[in-house]
């Protein structure tokens, strides 16, 4: 089994329901007091994340593949999300204040930087442009480089993400 991947905040960085996933509430809880596969308010991003790897070739269900995911308190300081995975489990937790303060693109970029984790085996790439940019979404944020995961940029970052699992 792979150790637990965390993603540390380094800076905060510039819908549909698909009826495959179980939700009921914000508090991750079915009527029947089980824990619920996908928090309601990640499925946008889930599903978004599907669309793009479609967009570049690649078709992924994760309710087939059995991600789940969460939105809770990360009590490491720093840590926007992470991602346990390996042979019986694949599950994104994003940091519940991180998500409370932070734009829907830079809810985007730690969800899909995890889904990387998750869905794609994909390890953490610190390298960086001669500008100090981070070259992938996949940066661990303990590098020298910097995420510029923006309108400008998200393109790039997503075909990287893509093309290189």
């Amino acid at each position: 089994m792979r150790p637990l991947f965390l993603f540390p905040l380094a800076a905060l960085l510039f819908s549909a329901c698909q009826e495959d996933y179980i939700f009921t509430d914000d508090n991750n809880e079915t009527p029947g007091n089980e824990p619920v596969l996908v928090d309601n308010r990640l499925i946008p991003y889930f599903d978004l994340f599907e669309d793009e790897a479609i967009r570049r070739g690649y078709d992924f269900d994760l309710t087939a593949l059995g991600i789940t995911g969460v939105i809770e308190n990360i009590p490491e300081d720093g840590v926007a999300g992470t991602c346990q995975y390996g042979r019986h489990i694949a599950h994104v937790t994003v940091d519940q204040n991180y998500w409370n303060h932070s734009s829907q693109l830079s809810r985007e970029f730690v969800v899909f930087h995890e889904l990387g984790h998750c869905v794609l085996d994909r390890d953490h790439r610190d390298a960086a442009f001669a500008n100090g940019i981070c070259r992938s979404i996949m940066a661990s944020g303990l590098g020298d480089c910097f995420d510029a995961y923006n309108t400008i940029n998200r393109e790039y970052y997503l075909d990287e993400l893509f093309s290189n699992f």
